[in-house]
């Protein structure tokens, strides 16, 4: 039997197998920088104001609320703390999001404006399932236990 596959596929396929729970960590630190960002965005205005007319949201509204979780919680994401639970946390969070204030538009994320919120539940729902990866504090405080 004729092998189809390119030579050296095999090969690549174990290089990238054993590069996957690193991937894994490089999608939780960068999806959780960025989603610092939102809640750094209606809290402070910066990196830029996302709220209309420039505003911060007020504090003990639902925005403001929202704004502190996506702040604290990605920065425990970013960190790889406490992971599957915050990470469950927020893909609720993300999920009540699209829900109450993106479905409403419109079905469809990219006219309602609710990409990120339905690319943020899915991938923290992920991490709520597999977990930090090797570069997070939870993989230190897991070695420690040991």
């Amino acid at each position: 039997m004729i092998d189809a596959r390119p030579p050296g596929s095999s090969s690549l396929r174990r290089t990238w197998s054993r590069a996957a729970p690193y991937w894994l960590s490089v999608l939780r630190i960068v999806a959780a920088f960025v989603f610092m960002a939102y809640g750094a965005s209606k809290l402070f205005a910066f990196p830029s104001a996302i709220l209309p007319g420039g505003m911060t949201a007020r504090p003990a509204t639902l925005p403001w609320t929202a704004a502190w979780l996506e702040l604290a919680g990605g920065a425990l994401l970013f960190l790889g703390l406490f992971t599957r639970p915050v990470a469950f946390l927020l893909a609720g969070e993300m999920a009540v999001a699209y829900f109450k204030f993106h479905l409403p538009k419109s079905f469809w994320p990219t006219v309602s404006g609710g990409v990120p919120a339905v690319l943020f539940c899915f991938v923290w729902l992920y991490l709520s399932a597999a977990g930090a990866g090797p570069w997070s504090l939870d993989a230190v405080l897991r070695r420690r236990k040991r």
